[in-house]
């Protein structure tokens, strides 16, 4: 089973929390200048390269808003790997809370259940949206803006040569392929759940069969009740709850008649892959890298190039080419203000996992795994944290 102890996890999630509201660590693997010679990215930080249970792995955070929307982690054990990407919206406490929360809840539920499963997953994302809701609740008389507060949740466990995939929003994963001709395919492991695409405006409609207004073209841009693109997420309370719903605090997202029945969902896509020898690795990133790259270019970037910075290098490309849209120079956008810098891009954030099949055949090959474990944290502002724990056995 997973080698972390539910006893002692709280213990390391205060240590975590403090290091989640960091933006940029001593620790921090890149200067974000590369491609704009003596100009550094001041609001770009990456851990260049790191070890995981069967491989190595590249993270890199680009900020646009005025606070950091998105939050992400990785945690290393000796036979797993866990990656979570949360790109809140309206605000950073729900991406935060999940941050805080969802990892330790699949613990939790690994050991009740004696294994990992999709079942597993599923009930980790129920218990981490129902704990947001929770907070809401508690404190809507001191902060109504709560209810407002949502975020995408995208999750991917390496446990035993099988990746558990689950995912709320429009993150999304992506997995480098080698085919039968030796060349590097993308394969998009999971599914947006954005207003932007037929399926789901079409899956929506099917849902609210006498809501003419669930989905609505606004300024060129598809969203749902005319207020948001994201079909599923965690929070967003005035979208889910009618007691939030009619609140008056909520009027700047108004809507329009009372709300007969959630219009947003927290129910996950979950699924699971056994990673294959041709499975060389996988990227995790917030939609605001896959605006500006399609899977294929993400992928071939990737398997062309060294592995240390690759998640860096990523978000950098997805920047140039912001700013060619835009008929700017990424240097250009490096000279920006934080907030501004949101009329041009979102937040991004990147992770890379490259599968080494050798060292996985190896955690494979074994019936138990080591009482001793190393758990690590590494957040979107760059910082890391390492702790030993015991076996869940």
């Amino acid at each position: 089973m997973w080698p972390w102890l539910e006893r002692i996890a709280s213990a390391c999630w205060d240590r975590v929390r403090r290091y989640g509201l960091t933006r940029k660590g001593e620790d921090d693997g890149g200067d974000g200048g590369e491609g704009d010679a003596g100009a550094v990215d001041e609001l770009l930080w990456s851990r260049d390269l790191a070890r995981h249970a069967a491989g190595e792995f590249s993270f890199a955070v680009v900020q646009a808003n005025d606070v950091l929307e998105d939050q992400s982690q990785v945690e290393t054990a000796a036979a797993a790997t866990f990656v979570g990407v949360y790109d809140g919206h309206g605000g950073a406490e729900a991406s935060r809370f999940i941050s805080n929360h969802l990892s330790a809840h699949i613990v939790r539920l690994a050991q009740e259940h004696g294994t990992m499963s999709e079942d597993v997953v599923r009930k980790a994302f129920s218990a981490t949206e129902e704990g947001f809701l929770s907070l809401v609740r508690r404190t809507h008389l001191i902060k109504p803006a709560m209810a407002t507060i949502g975020s995408c949740c995208l999750v991917g466990i390496i446990w035993r040569g099988t990746l558990y995939l689950a995912n709320l929003g429009d993150s999304r994963a992506v997995v480098g392929c080698l085919n039968g001709s030796n060349r590097i395919v993308a394969e998009q492991l999971t599914r947006d759940h954005n207003a932007s695409m037929e399926e789901i405006r079409q899956e929506l409609r099917t849902l609210h069969p006498d809501d003419s207004q669930i989905v609505v073209l606004k300024n060129g841009v598809w969203r749902i009740k005319g207020i948001i693109q994201v079909s599923r997420s965690i929070g967003d309370a005035y979208l889910k709850k009618r007691e939030f719903a009619a609140d008056p605090s909520t009027a700047r997202f108004h809507l329009s008649e009372p709300l007969r029945r959630p219009v947003l969902t927290s129910e996950p896509s979950v699924c699971s892959r056994v990673l294959s020898s041709q499975d060389r690795f996988l990227i995790f990133a917030s939609d605001g890298l896959w605006e500006h790259l399609s899977n294929q270019q993400a992928v071939e970037m990737v398997h062309n190039n060294p592995r240390e910075g690759i998640a860096r290098r990523l978000v950098q490309a997805a920047l140039k080419e912001a700013a060619r849209k835009r008929e700017m120079r990424y240097g250009d956008i490096k000279k920006l203000d934080k907030g501004v810098r949101r009329y041009i891009h979102d937040d991004i954030t990147v992770v890379v996992v490259f599968v080494d099949h050798e060292l996985r055949s190896e955690d494979s090959a074994s019936t138990s795994v080591p009482e001793l474990s190393v758990r690590g944290f590494i957040d979107a502002g760059g910082r890391s944290s390492f702790s030993g724990m015991n076996d869940i056995t």
